[in-house]
């Protein structure tokens, strides 16, 4: 197994974890460090990424594992190509434009270094504005200040899809912020933004808690209208039609269409074949902590075959599922 390097601990990171090597302790085992690419601290990827890292800590022998606060799927699939991180979070249309070379990855080449653990749980598309104005469609945010997401995600790549889909010019049809859900949220709040996109899980606790503020009430944008235009692309197979559930946030009963992409669990593809094996058994082990640290994590199961992934399988992943049975 190779020697996986240490990481600068993050001291803003509540799921960062201190070093030393409990299981290792007078078995003469040298600790080994691997850092998780996450997200925002207001997004899902945040907790559910240290709920991993706590469980790589406690249960792999020898391991210590970090959550690291980043810019989320796009800016994930740079620091693996970098060396920065060894596992990471990232949106399934961001993982086809990295290994494809194109869109935000164009300028620095193709991620070639990146394979797939597992699928997680489905991205919800929100574009959030407050009730009563006269945004109803994603069209309608012509001329208006929006934020698109913090530089580096996957959700300022799917926002600037959709704007384009809504026959926008995400650079000019709209002003454009480029700002964290926690930071969008504030701003929506605030009346510095008309509305912003948000790609995550259900409940994001950023929107929640934006809903839950006195005197103010949301509104859910629906893209199912921009469907047929996604669907359209190379990759339109990463694009579906995903209704998020009314009473998800306080004030919107009805429920909303909304595009939907799959969240994926990725790695290096030099991390240890062994490893990858003890990090994917440990998960679907102890679900039920990553679901007590995110409800998203419910929807971890073991993946059934290779097929439709914008990356290749890990091979250490690939002998999990075979000897669990799931795939042939």
């Amino acid at each position: 197994m190779r020697s996986v390097r240490a990481v600068l601990l993050l001291p803003s990171a509540f799921f960062l974890l201190l070093a030393g090597c409990s299981h290792g302790s007078g078995g003469g085992c040298t600790t080994r460090f691997i850092s998780i690419g996450t997200g925002g601290t207001g997004g899902v990827y945040y907790p559910y990424g240290g709920a991993l890292a706590r469980l790589i800590s406690d249960k792999v022998p020898c391991v210590q594992a970090t959550a690291e606060v980043t810019g989320a799927s796009v800016d994930n699939l740079k620091l693996i190509q970098q060396g920065k991180v060894d596992v990471a979070l990232t949106l399934a249309d961001a993982l086809s434009e990295g290994v494809a070379g194109t869109g935000p990855f164009a300028p620095s080449g193709a991620i070639s270094n990146v394979r797939t653990l597992a699928v997680l749980y489905t991205n919800y598309t929100h574009v959030v504005t407050h009730a009563g104005g006269s945004i109803r469609k994603v069209g309608d945010l012509r001329g208006k200040v929006v934020s698109v997401g913090s530089p580096g995600s996957g959700t300022e790549l799917l926002a600037d899809r959709l704007l384009i889909a809504a026959g926008l010019d995400p650079r000019k049809d709209i002003t454009r912020h480029t700002l964290g859900v926690a930071e969008s949220a504030g701003a929506l709040k605030d009346g510095k933004v008309d509305a912003f996109f948000w790609s995550g899980g259900v409940p994001t606790a950023s929107v929640e808690d934006l809903a839950a503020t006195p005197g103010f009430q949301i509104a859910l944008i629906p893209q199912d209208d921009l469907l047929a235009a996604l669907q359209s692309r190379p990759d339109g197979k990463l694009f579906r039609l995903a209704t998020l559930p009314g009473n998800s946030y306080r004030g919107i009963a009805a429920d909303t269409a909304t595009i939907g992409v799959s969240n994926l669990l990725v790695a290096s593809a030099t991390l240890d074949e062994e490893l990858v094996v003890s990090i994917l058994k440990t998960m679907f082990d102890n679900k039920a902590a990553l679901v007590a640290a995110h409800p998203e994590a419910s929807h971890l199961e073991r993946l059934t075959s290779a097929d439709n992934l914008p990356a290749p399988l890990h091979p250490g992943a690939m002998k999990y599922y075979r000897e669990t049975g799931s795939m042939k």
